[in-house]
């Protein structure tokens, strides 16, 4: 195998970064790239010639990720800006997700797909409120690692004490929270110490750099320990049998989970049970599968089977439900309006799909709930109770991220007016 075949199969890693207003995030993912040789030299050009039209001595690495003209102009991020590299350990994708509170609904979009979170906070100024809404809404979010990148250490003369204060009050802060892990890094993304290379400015830390942290963070193994689940996208014609019954296959994602010739499952909403009779992909048959594979599924039995129909271990089945509650994320400019027709999307399946009630607030600061508002408006996270019009099989997003998220959209406009996470 060479580097290229061995770089497409290593494991890929989705990260976001995110923290209080400049920061340094973009210039940490300019950092990322450039060290890591992931920035063609047209690229490299191109920022040179605006970092010199702004009178910086230096190329100004944030501008990989700060691509929109808004952005350039005012030096700040406003919307999530993605970007991929890779190195021989691992595969990467980045989100740079903005600072600001106005924009929590684009920092939700870039964290609902993340491994692990880039928490980062100047050494200068500690950690801020803005700060503590990004953890709060990581954590809501289900991502369990983060790194505490502790960057601009340049400014504050590399002082291991500052560092040290800045660790400590984020940890007594964040211990309420759960996570499995926080890795706190020293940093200076704009000299380049301990982001790729170690640098010269931290000779006192003795722990890994941003890139190693990243180079050996578990990736999927929740979701390949979690109960199977394949939402169908595609059932395949595959013949007939001497019998002259037609087979057919079952194509889609695996979404959580492993699944094995031979082992029992169901199929919801029908309630109608199985055994997977061969698993197939487009390099020849398996006798296993897991988390993030494409495959084709057989069954033993004839079983009507469509898109948006979901195949579980039977032994774990996921809920089964016309009504439920769930957090939900407003993503529209135009305020929600309980008559406006909406479109639910989860996984494979859209159903229509009615707001029954809206039960609180979520004070993203605080992750506390408050009184449910008058008008549900923009960046709003609220908890609420929805129907819908065919039983959707979901877990809590919780214990199954893919499998307890959705979308909404407008009936009318087919816009996507909000993402949602089940209860």
């Amino acid at each position: 195998m060479d580097q290229t075949e061995r770089i497409m199969h290593a494991e890929l890693l989705r990260f976001i970064t995110c923290g209080s207003v400049d920061d340094g995030k973009s210039t940490v993912i300019g950092r990322l790239l450039y060290d890591s040789k992931a920035i063609f030299e047209d690229q490299l050009a191109a920022i040179a010639a605006t970092s010199q039209r702004r009178g910086l001595s230096q190329a100004d690495l944030a501008l990989l990720t700060d691509g929109l003209q808004a952005e350039r102009e005012q030096g700040i991020t406003i919307d999530v800006a993605y970007r991929y590299f890779s190195t021989p350990a691992r595969r990467f994708i980045i989100a740079d997700t903005p600072g600001h509170e106005q924009y929590t609904r684009n920092m939700v979009t870039g964290a609902s797909t993340a491994d692990l979170a880039v928490i980062l906070v100047d050494a200068r100024r500690g950690v801020l409120p803005q700060t503590r809404r990004h953890a709060h809404l990581v954590r809501l979010l289900g991502i369990s690692q983060v790194v505490l990148a502790v960057n601009k250490m340049d400014l504050a003369d590399y002082d291991e004490a500052v560092f040290a204060r800045v660790r400590d009050d984020f940890l007594a802060f964040a211990a309420p929270l759960g996570f499995s892990e926080i890795v706190p890094v020293p940093m200076s993304a704009l000299e380049g110490d301990m982001v790729v290379e170690r640098g010269d400015g931290l000779s006192w830390y003795k722990g890994p750099t941003l890139l190693q942290v990243l180079e050996r963070a578990p990736v999927d193994a929740a979701l390949v320990h979690a109960p199977f689940r394949f939402p169908v996208q595609r059932v395949e014609r595959l013949g007939e049998e001497d019998d002259g019954v037609e087979r057919r296959g079952f194509q889609g994602r695996i979404e959580s989970g492993t699944i094995a010739v031979g082992e029992s499952v169901v199929i919801l909403p029908a309630g109608v049970s199985s055994t997977v009779a061969s698993i197939q992909t487009y390099d020849g048959p398996l006798r296993d599968a897991r988390a993030g594979q494409s495959v084709t599924l057989t069954l033993a039995d004839q079983v009507d089977i469509s898109r948006g129909d979901t195949i579980a271990a039977s032994d774990c089945p996921p809920r089964c439900e016309k009504s439920f509650e769930a957090l939900v994320c407003w993503f529209s400019a135009t305020p929600f309006d309980s008559s406006r027709r909406l479109l639910l999307r989860h996984g494979t399946r859209t159903v229509r799909a009615k707001v029954d009630a809206v039960a609180c607030k979520l004070d993203v600061n605080t992750s506390a709930q408050v009184p449910a508002p008058s008008q549900v408006a923009m960046n709003d996270i609220v908890r609420a109770t929805f129907r819908v019009q065919q039983p959707l099989a979901f877990d809590a997003y919780e214990a199954n991220r893919p499998n307890g998220s959705f979308i909404l959209i407008d009936e009318v406009t087919n816009d996507t007016v909000a993402a949602g996470m089940m209860q």
